[in-house]
Order: structure tokens, then C-alpha cells, then sequence
């Protein structure tokens, strides 16, 4: 979320013609076409942050500004020429990370919560204990995890956080 995607489709000499079509997970679909015999391109339902990262005629490389959930799809890309028509697609999935907190609870238990990532964090704890860790889904696709830390006489505890978005570490003492 938030980066930019690059979606590479191969050039090809004397290329007449070149399209994207791009079929959100959410919402209706869109295209992009470039003629060659016309040096003309043409965009049809697609949003500004989606477009022609240089020049379709020299390369047409497909650049999505600031990704969202709303990117989610099929992308798939023709190219023209002689020879025969060439198709590369993509499947794109956008990773959310999750919001880490790190809590005691009424108990004095150290609480780790990686909030709303997806697909789901997974929570671990420098020192071993018995917790299982408990997922709630949310509508739009992105998981909350909670795991609370009950091993005894500890003083400081670091809850450890692993997404494929990155990870992340916080340390509390209850």
C-alpha cells in the first residue's frame, strides 16, 4: 500500500499495437491502447494513478502511482506485431501492514496486537509461552491478530511482529 508498481510488458520490434487490460477485484474494469500507425493512446475507465510509465511507442511499461486495495486484480497486457500477438499477465495483491501495539491488560499481561495487515501478522515472543494467538477478520480482507503473553516472573517482555511487509519489534514491562 502506498508504493509505486511497475507491471513489465515486453517491446517488440515494429510493434502495431499495445494494451492493457485491467480487471479490479473491486469496481469495473479499465484499458489502456496505444496504435502505432496512428502514434495515438487511449485510456478508458482507468483512475490517474494508473497509467504508461514512459512512452507506450518505446516501452509499454505499465506504472500504478501510490497503490491501494482498489489495485487488486488482473492486469494483462497485448502486444502487436507481425509475427503475432504476445500476452503477459499479472495477478496483483497489495500487502497492508499491520498496526502493532504492544499493552498491558487488567491482569498485568503483556498484550501484542498486529491490527488490520494483510494477509495476517504472525505474533511471537522472545520468550517462549503458552499463548494462541486469535484472528478476526474484517470485511475489507485485512486480519487483527492478539496474542497475550502469560509465561510468569518476567519483567520486560518484546512482543516480535513478521508480515511479508516487514517486521516489527516493541517491549513493555507490566
Amino acid at each position: 500500500v502506498g508504493n509505486s508498481c511497475v507491471l513489465i510488458c515486453s517491446h517488440k520490434p515494429n510493434m502495431t499495437m499495445a494494451t492493457w487490460k485491467i480487471n479490479p477485484k473491486v469496481g469495473g474494469p479499465c484499458s489502456l491502447g496505444y496504435r502505432a500507425d496512428q502514434n495515438k493512446t487511449d485510456r478508458t475507465n482507468c483512475s490517474e494513478s494508473i497509467n504508461w510509465k514512459s512512452r507506450p511507442d518505446r516501452d509499454p511499461t505499465l506504472e500504478i502511482r501510490q497503490v491501494g486495495r482498489a489495485h487488486e486484480g488482473r492486469y494483462t497486457c497485448e502486444v502487436v506485431v507481425a509475427e503475432g500477438n504476445f500476452h503477459t499477465s499479472y495477478h496483483l495483491t497489495v500487502l497492508v501492514p499491520p498496526r502493532m501495539t504492544l499493552y498491558c491488560d487488567d491482569q498485568g499481561n503483556p498484550v501484542c496486537e498486529a491490527a488490520a495487515g494483510k494477509p495476517a501478522a504472525q505474533i511471537s515472543w522472545v520468550l517462549e509461552n503458552n499463548s494462541t494467538p486469535k484472528e478476526e477478520g474484517h470485511d475489507d480482507g485485512t486480519v487483527t491478530v492478539l496474542s497475550k503473553f502469560t509465561a510468569y516472573s518476567t519483567n520486560v517482555t518484546t512482543c516480535i511482529v513478521s508480515h511479508l511487509a516487514g517486521n516489527w519489534s516493541k517491549s513493555i514491562a507490566c
